[in-house]
């Protein structure tokens, strides 16, 4: 029996798209074999969706490791895209995570390409400001804030090469400060209105792009007061705009990319 699935990306952090009345009981094993880029389809996470009614549709993320995630900032907005695409959805609507609602509005930009901005909600501070960390027999000074899903941002000059990344990532990833782990971001500061991050994801690890780690690398900057309340965020895979009024949400701009659609034989 096959299985239908779509592929999408945001920035480069990329999703299968599959019903979640498709979905086996065990989605852990079954998600890592979907997500396996040797032996399987390849992706950073599997995105489950359900349609609500036109202005709403569920989402569970599965991450490539199989475990559970709140939410996933690329990863609604490449579930939001695919529900218009497929006619199921209003371009204004909401997307429901493990988190809570997400408000977005889609606008296509050109082919599959669409342009999406997401109310990413209120970021929340989860410890103090540069509090330091022993790390593989050194001190780091993270920022753990919150978008639903746990993050810690790491304040750098510039962003780290890979055996930096793949060695801090993971350490802090799995560090005992996050009982449930987090996400990582490594954040250098370029102007009031522009930082550079790389990330290391919590059940994924290496992502070209994150988007609610873009956000809180974004609040954790705003709350040093190291930039500006409205800035791009450069991750590997692109661009993301994020803007954090005074006493309001957070919202984000980005674009996702429907890559495919087809059937699983195995």
């Amino acid at each position: 029996m096959s299985l239908r699935f779509a592929k999408a990306h945001g920035l480069g952090n990329d999703f299968l798209l599959v019903e979640a009345r498709l979905a086996p009981k065990d989605t852990a094993a079954w998600a890592r074999r979907l997500c396996d880029r040797h032996t399987g389809i390849g992706a950073d996470g599997v995105l489950l969706y359900e349609a609500r009614g036109r202005d709403r549709i569920g989402m569970r993320l599965v991450n490539a490791d199989g475990s559970d995630a709140e939410i996933s900032g690329n990863g609604l907005r490449c579930v939001a895209a695919w529900g218009v695409r497929q006619g199921l959805l209003d371009a204004r609507h909401r997307v429901e995570t493990a988190a809570g609602p997400r408000a977005v509005s889609v606008a296509p930009a050109g082919g599959a390409r669409y342009r999406i901005e997401t109310d990413l909600g209120l970021p929340q501070q989860a410890g103090p400001l540069d509090e330091p960390l022993q790390v593989l027999e050194r001190i780091l000074h993270v920022t753990a804030t919150s978008m639903g899903n746990p993050h810690c941002a790491v304040f750098v000059d510039t962003p780290p090469g890979d055996a930096v990344l793949f060695s801090l990532g993971p350490a802090l990833e799995h560090h005992p400060r996050f009982p449930n782990r987090t996400n990582v971001e490594f954040v250098a500061v370029e102007s009031r209105s522009a930082i550079r991050v790389r990330f290391w994801e919590r059940g994924a690890g290496y992502t070209r792009s994150s988007g609610t780690g873009s956000a809180s690398a974004a609040a954790a900057a705003i709350l040093h007061g190291r930039v500006d309340r409205k800035l791009a965020v450069h991750c590997e895979g692109g661009t993301l705009e994020v803007d954090w009024p005074e006493g309001g949400t957070l919202r984000q701009v980005g674009d996702v990319e429907i890559l495919a659609e087809g059937d699983w034989l195995a």
